[in-house]
């Protein structure tokens, strides 16, 4: 399902929800990250579990998994988008954008700040009033592109791993 059409230097592209046979080229631009490339594989023998994730992801109404594609349908680009009702906030309904990736020879085209214009405005569309995402602490680049694009570094993040 096409979503939107951008028309960028080294385009035209097409964000559409992803689709099955995107769960591949989809991992290899996780695994393409270095600071991913030790947890997430496009092996063939790992696919279970992202195909699994995919299903799930695809079944739940507040997910949205796209895939920028080429004109050829190459995916060049993700990012999962995650609509979080809450109640804090005057029961306003969150837009987390995660796992964000552009294809390495395709940055600094203004691929990735369209990207991120396009999630905003589903946001806004879908009712949200807050666009939240994290960064790795590491990732000084793309600080700098989510302040150049608006964004304000507001809190600190804690995980834990399960």
């Amino acid at each position: 399902m096409m979503l939107a059409a951008l028309d960028l230097p080294g385009g035209p592209f097409t964000i559409r929800k992803a689709e099955p046979s995107d769960v591949g080229p989809i991992l290899r631009l996780l695994a393409d990250d270095q600071l991913r490339a030790s947890t997430d594989s496009a092996a063939a023998e790992a696919r279970g579990p992202y195909d699994r994730a995919f299903q799930a992801i695809d079944a739940d109404p507040a997910q949205l998994l796209v895939a920028v594609v080429t004109t050829d349908r190459e995916v060049v680009g993700t990012m999962q988008l995650t609509f979080i009702p809450g109640l804090a906030r005057g029961g306003a309904t969150r837009l987390q954008i995660e796992a964000v990736r552009v294809r390495a020879d395709l940055r600094s085209n203004g691929l990735g700040g369209a990207m991120i214009s396009w999630a905003v405005n589903e946001g806004r569309r879908r009712g949200a009033r807050l666009v939240q995402l994290t960064s790795d602490g590491s990732r000084v680049a793309a600080h700098r592109f989510y302040q150049r694009l608006g964004f304000e570094a507001s809190h600190l993040g804690f995980k834990l791993m399960l």
